[in-house]
């Protein structure tokens, strides 16, 4: 067994030892950390040189020597050296934002809000449309069109083979009776000309708007034969101040008409008294 003395000699060592490694090691790690204070130190040294090298407004380098010239202000460099800072964070900021997915317009996304855009709804249960709004009603607007310009013409050639004569009148008009006067009282004619009176019909305005298209007369009356306009009241008193109207009828007319001759006078009479007596009987009274 050894020696106490041997123990407490060896015991010293080892304090010594671990001391002297303890000693050792620290200056390592101090001198690797001035290395690196001075490293870091020296980077910033030169940025901040760098950026107070830089001219700042109106300063410009001189050639060859690297001089600069400029306002050399701290207040400048610090107002120059923030604006770059803040330049450089919105390009990144920019870049980001290009790179960074879109997401869909509220249009494209069918079920929320104004979505429903790209939605397909029937109508009626045959042609689908689109549910946004004015152009969902454009192909409504032009069916119900045409279906009554369906129903415009139906109605006028039903009424062009009532009579080979037809007058398109308004009850108000005085051209209008003075052109019924001629054709229904003062003439016998066989069929008997077939009067419309567009102010009391239906599909009146219409109507008128189909004469004007087929003659080009826009007002009333308009006296056709066979679908070939003779013109208005002012015509039809031309043609009978001229004797010419029987004639035109019977050209126009062809073999639909059986009769076309001026009345005797007394049937012109007996006609007129006959409305006057039918107009007395009717009750007047507020219209």
């Amino acid at each position: 067994m050894p020696s106490m003395r041997r123990i407490k000699v060896f015991g010293l060592l080892l304090v010594m030892a671990i001391i002297t490694l303890l000693f050792y090691t620290s200056s390592s790690s101090s001198s690797k950390y001035d290395l690196e204070s001075s490293q870091t130190g020296d980077f910033f040294y030169k940025t901040k040189s760098a950026l107070e090298r830089t001219p700042v407004g109106g300063g410009a380098s001189t050639a060859g020597k690297g001089k600069v010239v400029g306002t050399g202000s701290e207040e400048d460099d610090k107002e120059a050296s923030r604006a770059r800072l803040k330049e450089a964070a919105q390009i990144a900021k920019d870049n980001a934002n290009l790179k960074a997915p879109k997401p869909d317009p509220p249009s494209k996304v069918v079920g929320i809000g104004s979505a429903a855009e790209g939605a397909e709804k029937s109508v009626a249960g045959r042609k689908k449309f689109s549910a946004g709004g004015s152009e969902a009603q454009v192909p409504v607007k032009e069916e119900e069109k045409e279906s009554q310009e369906e129903e415009v013409k139906a109605e006028f050639n039903s009424i062009l083979k009532k009579a080979p004569i037809i007058i398109f009148s308004k009850s108000y008009c005085p051209h209008s009776a003075r052109a019924k006067g001629i054709l229904l009282e003062k003439y016998l004619i066989d069929p008997k000309p077939f009067v419309v009176e567009l102010d009391q019909h239906p599909l009146g305005a219409q109507l008128q708007a189909k004469l004007a298209d087929l003659t080009g007369r826009k007002t009333v009356p308009n006296v056709l034969i066979n679908g070939l306009t003779i013109g208005g009241g002012d015509d039809v008193a031309e043609l009978d101040s001229s004797r010419k109207l029987v004639d035109k009828v019977r050209d126009l007319g062809g073999k639909r008409m059986l009769e076309v001759r001026l009345r005797p006078i007394e049937e012109v009479k007996e006609s007129v008294k006959e409305k006057v007596e039918e107009e007395k009987d009717e009750p007047h009274g507020l219209r």
